[in-house]
């Protein structure tokens, strides 16, 4: 638990100064029994029972004055709550790596098999858009509560070459933010239309950059990338998870594939399809989302499974002021009540 004003705490000192003043109290009170014999015949048919009875009502005011003391440096701590998710980007790589059958049936079958289980266990009340990226990136699905058209857009999905990881991110921000005025073009292409130019370069427009916000603290959409390899072209992925920290977007990163890889043969050329699994970690940590590895279908069902309890209930640092305001109200209720229960009287 940490609190947002620590400083408040010093009100604290007040509680051993009113538990001297309560002895003092019954110090004097004791003094006046002596005084008096009739008091101090009453004072000594006292049971023990009714003696030590006549300090819980104080002493339950005591507590209800540190709660509220500790209510004012307003504490807050990690709590799981529900999430306030209201749109999901599947930014899934179409590049002609995901044919590779070490997924079987292929990479890009068992992707779009557990998308679509994804899709259909989300709220009915949450956008899912998809963006297809291989070369270049582009939506193919806006965000929609429509899951015919998300599941019909998932089964449209046309192997490309190339691997743009970065290119995926910055559609994906664009869908998520479509009046934040993101030059999509400006950023994969850059201004001179050079495909993987750095994005501080790229970004030298007349529109004023977006105030950077903590990571992580938009919590209204998020990005789940799926991909099975490395960035071979397009700008950073690196540069473009940036954008996303910036913007408060978590990216969840879901590495598809074995760790060894594939030799590809395809129209001439072959290459050795390997996953980076250190790129997509790095994703996921600026953006303060996660990491899965999926080595097999069952493995990437398991995932989507994974992500969707996730994106339901999430933890998050949440000011718990009023359960403390509410705890001492309520114990200073039950102080006064047995107060009046026991002695007709409030204290």
């Amino acid at each position: 638990m940490t609190l947002l004003w620590p400083e408040m705490l010093l009100l604290l000192l007040l509680v051993p100064v009113l538990v001297v003043a309560y002895l003092f109290v019954l110090r004097r009170k004791k003094q006046a029994a002596l005084r008096y014999a009739s008091l101090s015949i009453v004072k000594d048919a006292m049971s023990a029972r009714q003696k030590f009875r006549r300090h819980i009502p104080p002493l339950l005011f005591l507590i209800s004055i540190t709660a509220m003391i500790l209510a004012i440096a307003r504490p807050a701590a990690i709590v799981t709550l529900p999430s306030q998710h209201r749109t999901i980007i599947l930014a899934m790589d179409v590049s002609g790596s995901m044919r590779a059958a070490d997924v079987q049936p292929s990479r890009i079958a068992a992707a779009q098999a557990a998308a679509k289980a994804f899709v259909a266990d989300q709220p009915s009340n949450v956008r899912i858009g998809v963006v297809a990226f291989a070369g270049t990136a582009s939506i193919v699905q806006m965000p929609t509560q429509n899951r015919e058209d998300i599941i019909a857009a998932i089964d449209r999905f046309q192997l490309q070459r190339a691997t743009a990881i970065g290119s995926g991110i910055i559609v994906s921000l664009a869908a998520i933010f479509p009046d934040a005025g993101i030059d999509v073009s400006s950023f994969i292409y850059g201004r001179d239309g050079l495909r993987g130019v750095p994005l501080d370069q790229s970004r030298k427009t007349d529109k004023p950059a977006p105030k950077p916000v903590p990571p992580g603290s938009y919590t209204s959409a998020a990005i789940i990338l799926l991909t099975d390899g490395q960035r071979t072209t397009g700008p950073s992925s690196i540069e473009a998870a940036q954008m996303a920290a910036d913007r408060g977007v978590r990216v969840f990163t879901v590495g598809i594939g074995t760790t060894n890889g594939e030799t590809l043969g395809f129209e001439g050329w072959s290459m050795r399809v390997r996953l980076d699994e250190g790129s997509l970690k790095a994703i996921a940590n600026i953006t303060r989302g996660e990491y899965f590895y999926a080595g097999t279908a069952n493995d990437l069902k398991k995932v989507y499974q994974s992500l969707n309890s996730r994106l339901v209930l999430e933890k998050k640092e949440t000011e718990i002021t009023a359960l403390f305001s509410a705890a001492a109200a309520i114990t200073a209720l039950i102080s006064g009540l047995l107060s009046l229960l026991w002695f007709n009287r409030i204290l």
